[in-house]
């Protein structure tokens, strides 16, 4: 198959430019490795390309398409840093035994009955403060009362609690 006129000028592109641009990579990226792959990126780049026996400046161009690979490959590594970071700052899974995780469940079930006999307004005040750690000002926002309200429903499901747990 004859090349055509386009292959033809890829082809003298590269074998003018390769050695040059893959020493001016090596140059930036300090790494011989990486300059190669960017250099062979670089071209891969042109291939599509048509009217490249019109470049004008084929070092300029080629330096430009090698500059923006450069910025992108950069922009990759930040981005997989960032994940890798977010990974690992991240909690152990906490892992707890068939025996705690039913303890806990007996825990749970056991206050659910306790504010079973709360009103539903008691025990959203008692749930908002002592799950949500908000303070009673907060409630009171919230739920469209007064503090003074709030610290009233607090302390009757608070009693509550107490009488029960004293049983």
């Amino acid at each position: 198959m004859p090349e055509t006129s386009s292959s033809q000028s890829l082809h003298q592109l590269y074998l003018d430019n390769h050695g040059w641009l893959q020493q001016w990579l090596r140059r930036k990226t300090g790494c011989r490795e990486q300059a190669a792959d960017l250099a062979q990126d670089t071209f891969m780049r042109l291939l599509g390309q048509r009217k490249l026996e019109e470049l004008k400046q084929p070092k300029a161009y080629l330096s430009r398409i090698a500059r923006s690979l450069m910025i992108d490959q950069f922009r990759r590594r930040q981005l997989e840093q960032a994940y890798l970071q977010s990974l690992a700052a991240l909690p152990e899974p906490v892992e707890i035994s068939a025996q705690e995780r039913s303890s806990i469940l007996e825990t749970l079930l056991q206050i659910d009955r306790m504010l079973d006999g709360l009103q539903p307004r008691t025990r959203t005040i008692f749930l908002l403060a002592q799950l949500d750690g908000l303070s009673h000002v907060a409630i009171a926002r919230q739920l469209n009362v007064s503090a003074n309200t709030v610290s009233k429903h607090f302390v009757r499901a608070m009693a509550h609690c107490l009488l029960l747990i004293g049983d």
